[in-house]
C-alpha cells in the first residue's frame, strides 16, 4: 500500500514513531550527562573527598571575624518579610564587625517602614534609599548598596574584608557567617553555602518541589563542580566574595560597579566572573551538631504563577541571556557545566514531546482496542532505546528520593518522587515563558526586576505565629 493511501491512524503511528525516536535520543543524552555527574559524586564519596564535616554552631556563631563583613540585601516590595529577615539576621550574627546594608527604593515606603521596625535600634543596620524609582533590576540595587559601602569606607577609613549576599526573605543559619568568613580568610575569593528551601505546611505540592531540586543540586551538583575546578554559580544568597575579587569585578566595568545593571541573574554570573578572572571558588558544606545542614533557609513561592515567574527569570537569565553574556570560555569542563546550566529550554521541549507522546499513545491504544486501527510494532532499536531510558528514569527517581530524604525525611523523599510530574509541568511553562521574554528583549523590550512576591518568613519573632525550624 502506498503511503498516499494511509489512513489517519497509520499517519499517527508514523508520527508517534518519529517523536519517540527524537525524544528518546535527547532524553538519553541528558541522562548520560546526569550519569557523569552521579559517577563523579560517587567517586568523591568513595575517596572521602565529598565528606560533609560536622561543626559546632554556637562556636561559629560567636567566633570573631577575620575582617569586617558587609551584608547586602536588596529589597523591593518586601514589607511582609523584611522585618523578620533583619531582626533574625542581626540576632543570629552578633559580631560587631558586621554591617547590614538593605537597599530600598524611594517609592516603596511600606518596605522602609517594615525594615525600620525590624532594626530595633541596632547600629549595625544601614538602610540605603535608592535614588531611582523601583523596580529597576536586582543588579542595579546591589550596585547602589556597593556605592553606600564604599562611601562608609571613605568616611571611616576602614575597609570591609568581604561582602555577603542575601535576599529579603532569607533566614540565615547562626553558623553561616562564621563558615563564610573562614573560607574567605582561608584564601577563597568566592564562597557559597547550600540553600535549603523549607517545606510548607499542608504538604504544598507546588512550593515543596524546590526542596528536592536544591537538595540534589547543592548536595551533589555543586559538590562535583567544586571538586573538578569548575566555576561555581552563585545562588545569590548565602554567598561571600573577598574584597580583592570584588574590586577586580568593579575594575571590569566602566562605571566602577560590580554588576551589569541589565543582568537578570547577576548572582549566577558572579561566581563565573570570579573564576574567569583567576579567582578561587569554594562550596562550603557542613552540618551542625544536630546533623542539620548549615544553610540559608526560606519559604519559596507556593502559587503557580509566582513559581513560573521565578523560574522564567532563572531560565531566561542563565540559559538564554547567559549564553549571550558569558559565552563558553574556560575549557572542556567549564563548557560542560555551562551546557548543563543552559539546557532548560531544550529540557522543556523534550518534556513537551514526552507528554505529547503519552497522549498520542493513549489515543492510538484506544483506537486499537476498539478495532479501528492496527497495532504498529516498534523497531528493535527503538525498543532498546526506550528500555535504556526507562532504566535511567528509575535511576533518577532513586537519586531524587535519596537526596530529599537525607535532608527532609523519608516521607518528603516519597513525595519528591510523586511530585515529578508537577516539576515537569513547571519546567515546561517556565521554558516557554523564558523564550518569549528573551525574544521580546531582542526586539528592544526593557529588562526589569520581575521579582517573586514573598509573604511568609520562617524565623520566629515575638508576636509572630510562624516558628523557626529546629530553632535555626
Amino acid at each position: 500500500m502506498s503511503f498516499i493511501d494511509w489512513d489517519v491512524w497509520q499517519w499517527l503511528a508514523v508520527f508517534q514513531h518519529e517523536l519517540l525516536l527524537f525524544a528518546g535520543v535527547f532524553f538519553l543524552i541528558g541522562a548520560l550527562d546526569d550519569l557523569a555527574v552521579d559517577a563523579a559524586w560517587l567517586w568523591l564519596k568513595i575517596t572521602g573527598r565529598a565528606k560533609t564535616p560536622h561543626v559546632q554552631r554556637r562556636e561559629l556563631q560567636n567566633r570573631k571575624l577575620h575582617g569586617r563583613a558587609a551584608i547586602f540585601v536588596p529589597a523591593w516590595q518586601e514589607e511582609d518579610v523584611i522585618k523578620q529577615t533583619i531582626a533574625h539576621l542581626l540576632s543570629a550574627w552578633p559580631q560587631e564587625d558586621l554591617r547590614l546594608y538593605v537597599g530600598i527604593y524611594r517609592n516603596d515606603p511600606a518596605t522602609l517602614e517594615a525594615a525600620m521596625s525590624g532594626a530595633r535600634g541596632d547600629p549595625r543596620l544601614r538602610l540605603v534609599i535608592h535614588d531611582r524609582q523601583g523596580p529597576s533590576t536586582k543588579a542595579d540595587c546591589l550596585n547602589r548598596l556597593h556605592d553606600a559601602m564604599c562611601a562608609d569606607e571613605r568616611r571611616s577609613g576602614k575597609q570591609f574584608a568581604c561582602v555577603i549576599f542575601h535576599d529579603a526573605e532569607d533566614m540565615v543559619d547562626p553558623a553561616g557567617l562564621g563558615l563564610l568568613d573562614h573560607a574567605i580568610a582561608g584564601g577563597a575569593d568566592f564562597a557559597q553555602l547550600p540553600v535549603e528551601p523549607l517545606p510548607q505546611t499542608g504538604r504544598d505540592w507546588l512550593s515543596s518541589h524546590y526542596c528536592e531540586e536544591f537538595a540534589e543540586a547543592h548536595g551533589k551538583g555543586m559538590v562535583v563542580r567544586s571538586a573538578i575546578g569548575a566555576a561555581l554559580p552563585a545562588a545569590g544568597v548565602g554567598c561571600a566574595i573577598g574584597r580583592a575579587a570584588l574590586d577586580k569585578l568593579c575594575a571590569n566595568h566602566a562605571d566602577g560597579s560590580p554588576f551589569e545593571r541589565e543582568s537578570l541573574t547577576e548572582d549566577y554570573e558572579l561566581g563565573l566572573s570570579i573564576a574567569e578572572s583567576g579567582g578561587t571558588c569554594e562550596f562550603v558544606r557542613a552540618r551542625g551538631e544536630d546533623d542539620l545542614l548549615i544553610a540559608t533557609r526560606a519559604y519559596f513561592p507556593s502559587r503557580l504563577d509566582h513559581i513560573v515567574r521565578q523560574k522564567t527569570r532563572w531560565v531566561h537569565g542563565i540559559a538564554l541571556q547567559g549564553w549571550d553574556r558569558t559565552g563558553w570560555t574556560g575549557g572542556i569542563v567549564e563548557s560542560w557545566m555551562r551546557a548543563r546550566d543552559r539546557r532548560g529550554p531544550l529540557t522543556a521541549l523534550v518534556l513537551v514531546l514526552g507528554y505529547t507522546l503519552l497522549v498520542l499513545t493513549l489515543i492510538i491504544s484506544a483506537a486499537v482496542s476498539l478495532g479501528v486501527a492496527q497495532p504498529t510494532p516498534l523497531s528493535p532499536g527503538l525498543i532498546a532505546l526506550l528500555t535504556v531510558n526507562l532504566g535511567f528514569f528509575i535511576w533518577r527517581v532513586v537519586w531524587r528520593f535519596a537526596f530529599t530524604a537525607r535532608n527532609y525525611g523519608i516521607a518528603e523523599g516519597v513525595f519528591a518522587v510523586l511530585r515529578i510530574p508537577v516539576t515537569n509541568v513547571v519546567a515546561i511553562m517556565a521554558g516557554r515563558r523564558a523564550v518569549a521574554a528573551y525574544m521580546r528583549t531582542i526586539f528592544g523590550s526593557a529588562i526589569e526586576w520581575d521579582k517573586t512576591p514573598h509573604s511568609r518568613h520562617p524565623a520566629h519573632l515575638p508576636g509572630d505565629s510562624v516558628p523557626a525550624r529546629n530553632g535555626i
